[in-house]
């Protein structure tokens, strides 16, 4: 049975199903994994090997005790019977169909499920991350340059969460292009539910579902920041689009930076806890960002077409109340003592500006929307 297709050998069906067995043990990450095969050469040799061999090599009792156990080997099962089924596959570290920028990491995952395309993992992706919370702007602008990025050739690559990561990946589909999910979940524990049609367009177009987790892993806290390692291994850069100081979206950013990704951010009003996140960034170091070009600059050599320029998100019409909100955030008593307006004429341009989709009002407050 092949593991990956036709993209590489299979290994035999023996040592795939110990490799399965010792990818469900607990306490065994990636790197005691490889230390495993290293020492015994196989992971049919590691499963055989005394209790002793593995203390002697500082793994745990934890790992070693339930190895032979009848639920492991009935999970190891259903995970090759998954692999039975059309577009379903498994990746391995030391497969040459694995992706290349991955398995540059110290900690690459030795087990990667695929549901889709695996041929994507392969081609440039740019990550796409940001607040589960985000504002409608932040929304916006995370469509519009995942739309753009998808069109010029761009597989955009992100972690199905709600919020910025969502609308990113349906950019890309709405630019006619690829997109990969890296999940915190096993794949036959799609999280959030709400995402399931989406997770299954991603498929649809041509793109992929990802887990290094167990198939049958449900949602952990713990594993959703374990996956971000794999968002931006998989990625040239991480572009930051909305994120508090504590969003998990900067150990993304930091992750990329400490693997020698690019990282990019959006800039947002100092009046926006969202946008904090992103400055704090950009003080650090990464490259702040107004538009498409600021990222081709450095990814130039990835690009596959020409990006149209009018897909740039934060061009912007010309208007007095558009050029107050997209400094910050007001209420329409401020606007109307920041512009000078009679309060009449403040609403009608808002119903106007509201109709053609440039501005929007959240919790009493009106904001600037990217086309």
């Amino acid at each position: 049975m092949p593991v990956s297709s036709s993209l590489s050998p299979a290994v035999s069906p023996a040592e795939l199903e110990a490799r399965l067995r010792l990818h469900l043990l607990p306490e065994l990450g990636p790197r005691r994994f490889r230390k495993l095969l290293s020492a015994f050469d196989s992971a049919s040799a590691a499963l055989s090997a005394p209790a002793s061999a593995w203390r002697a090599l500082g793994l745990p009792a934890a790992c070693a005790e339930p190895r032979r156990s009848a639920q492991i080997r009935e999970r190891a099962a259903a995970a090759l019977h998954w692999l039975d089924e059309p577009d379903q596959h498994l990746l391995m570290w030391d497969d040459p169909a694995y992706p290349a920028l991955l398995g540059e990491l110290v900690d690459a995952p030795p087990l990667l499920f695929v549901a889709g395309e695996p041929r994507v993992l392969e081609s440039p992706q740019l990550a796409m991350v940001g607040s589960r919370r985000a504002s409608q702007p932040g929304l916006d602008n995370a469509r519009a340059f995942a739309r753009s990025l998808a069109a010029g050739g761009f597989v955009i690559t992100s972690g199905l969460a709600l919020g910025i990561d969502g609308a990113a990946h349906q950019g890309a589909l709405e630019g006619g292009g690829k997109t990969v999910a890296v999940l915190g979940t096993g794949l036959q524990c799609l999280y959030p539910r709400r995402h399931a049609g989406l997770a299954a367009q991603i498929v649809e177009q041509g793109g992929a579902l990802v887990s290094e987790l167990p198939l049958d892993c449900p949602p952990q806290a713990s594993n959703f920041p374990r996956r971000n390692r794999i968002i931006s291994g998989l990625s040239l850069g991480v572009l930051v689009v909305e994120a508090s100081p504590s969003s998990g979206s900067l150990i993304t950013a930091r992750l990329a930076a400490e693997q020698g990704r690019e990282v990019y951010a959006i800039p947002g009003s100092i009046h926006h806890p969202g946008a904090r996140g992103c400055h704090q960034l950009i003080r650090d170091g990464a490259t702040l960002v107004e538009s498409i070009e600021h990222i081709l600059e450095a990814l130039r050599g990835w690009q596959v077409q020409a990006i149209e320029p009018v897909s740039a998100p934060l061009a912007s019409v010309e208007h007095p109340l558009l050029d107050l909100l997209h400094a910050a955030p007001h209420s329409t008593e401020a606007l109307v003592q920041a512009s000078g307006w009679p309060l009449s004429q403040v609403l009608a341009a808002l119903t106007e500006l509201e109709l053609d989709g440039l501005v929007c009002n959240e919790a009493g407050r009106w904001l600037a929307r990217s086309r």
